[in-house]
């Protein structure tokens, strides 16, 4: 009897396997992600099945994939007014500009605007002394989304600031992702704002009976705040004091920085925000209309700018195709920061490319992360890069969390994108493509700035690396498609 049972579990199990392995090979994935997968069903019996149905699939719920529906034909009637207004001057741009913004628009389908105002904030206390001031100010509404909102310094001078605009009529929205912000969700500040009339909504709530149907691991990743639908920004800084936050884990404070938009592109990022809300509140986006703040904006500065919303309801390589075309649009420098650098194939290829083509290529990261294994599988491609004649800049000067590219001077992507599978292909991002000589000059200077608390990594060093380390670096590289 026990023979028998044995007999039918592994039957049962083979045919999992089997099942599985086709429907991987089905989804016609990138090869290292499909290949990652299959070893992992094959070589784990029951559990790699299990894993690859928790984690292997984007699976958005039957209600999300119901409220999207409805977004999308309001958004489709916004884009279809954008390309009656005033078109972009390209001849005043650079000439890899113009083929890039064809390109997002294809993938995205949001055109860039021009006459938008830019201001880069590069430290911390001056974005939330700027939000706080704005919010202060606001007439009408206060929308926001957020990863993280962590109590404490500042953060709660934002809260302060949102209960008295809510308290002399304002609408203020807030959208926190549910495990980002779990202890924020849970604690006396969300209660405090409820209880002032702001609305708190988390997003993309996690648990084990929501495994079930959908994928509890996808992330609101994007930072946004808009005021009066006027004014907003976005950027990398998450609702958090970093003098509160993580203190004990030994990667000094974040370093972190956002832009200041007026313009047409506020709208762009305004209806980014609305379309998360509708889809995480269930609000029906007909009775939001009516507080929403959503408006046509005047032209009021001379910058370009292409505001690319990104995540898994898109296709699982968008925003890697435009990333991927502005690399390769470089011709003299191309610079880059970004807290978690676990790139892909198509990614490293473009980055050696452009150093072996002459062109001058810095990599700016952090000189430690708050994950071992990320750490880890980084490593395992900054060996190749130095070889290619890339220069990797490792910053001691905190945790760098700055998403920021600015390629040749002439254009620059701003927001909160990291360079790794978790952001190119899972999480909700916000990009700015900025095609603008000004801003991007500004950008440019701040990188800079990181570079003076950075120490330049030595190929000679790396490759004295022990065999040890070696394998634990591309045992975490073969993980790196699953991150």
């Amino acid at each position: 009897m026990t023979h028998w049972i044995w007999e039918i579990i592994f039957s049962t199990d083979i045919l999992i396997r089997l099942c599985l392995a086709v429907r991987i090979i089905m989804r016609r994935r990138p090869v290292g992600v499909s290949l990652a997968w299959l070893t992992i069903v094959f070589v784990f019996p029951l559990a790699g099945a299990v894993v690859y149905l928790t984690f292997g699939e984007l699976r958005l719920g039957r209600r999300r994939a119901v409220w999207a529906a409805q977004v999308r034909r309001p958004v489709e009637r916004w884009l279809h007014g954008l390309r009656t207004r005033k078109p972009v001057d390209w001849t005043a741009q650079g000439p890899e500009c113009e083929p890039l913004a064809k390109l997002t628009e294809s993938t995205f389908g949001v055109p860039a605007l021009p006459g938008n105002h830019l201001q880069l904030i590069p430290d911390t206390d001056g974005v939330f002394r700027w939000l706080i001031a704005d919010i202060d100010a606001a007439q009408r509404s206060c929308q926001m989304v957020f990863y993280i909102w962590h109590m404490g310094g500042l953060a709660d001078e934002v809260a302060e600031a949102l209960c008295r605009a809510a308290g002399r009529g304002v609408t203020c929205r807030v959208l926190v992702d549910a495990v980002g912000s779990r202890d924020f969700l849970r604690g006396p500040l969300a209660r405090k704002l409820r209880e002032g009339g702001v609305q708190v909504v988390s997003a993309l709530p996690g648990g084990l009976l929501r495994a079930a149907f959908v994928r509890f691991d996808l992330r609101m990743h994007r930072k946004i705040a808009v005021i009066d639908g006027e004014v907003a920004y976005t950027g990398s800084l998450n609702l958090v004091d970093p003098r509160y936050f993580k203190q004990d884990a030994g990667f000094g404070q974040w370093v972190d920085a956002m832009v200041r938009v007026r313009g047409p592109a506020v709208e762009g990022l305004l209806g980014t925000f609305l379309g998360d809300w509708v889809l995480e509140a269930g609000e029906d986006i007909e009775s939001l209309s009516a507080t929403c703040d959503f408006h046509p904006l005047i032209e009021c500065g001379p910058s370009v700018v292409q505001v690319v919303p990104s995540g898994p309801l898109d296709s699982s390589d968008a925003i890697l195709r435009s990333l991927l075309m502005a690399i390769y649009s470089a011709r003299r420098e191309l610079i880059l920061t970004t807290p978690y650098f676990v790139p892909d194939e198509p990614l490293v290829a473009a980055l050696m490319s452009a150093a072996q083509r002459g062109v001058d290529v810095t990599l700016i990261v952090p000189g430690k992360v708050d994950s071992r294994l990320v750490r880890l599988a980084s490593q395992a491609f900054k060996g190749d890069l130095l070889a290619s004649g890339v220069r990797v800049a490792m910053f001691h000067g905190g945790l760098l969390h700055t998403k920021s590219i600015t390629v040749d001077g002439e254009f620059s992507l701003f927001g909160s994108l990291n360079l790794d599978p978790r952001s190119l292909h899972l999480n909700f991002e916000i990009t700015l493509v900025v095609y603008d000589r000004r801003f991007t000059a500004d950008l440019r200077q701040l990188q800079q700035s990181y570079l003076e608390h950075c120490e330049l990594m030595d190929l000679q060093q790396c490759q004295a690396r022990s065999g040890l380390q070696r394998l634990a670096e591309n045992t975490a590289r073969l993980a790196s498609p699953l991150l």
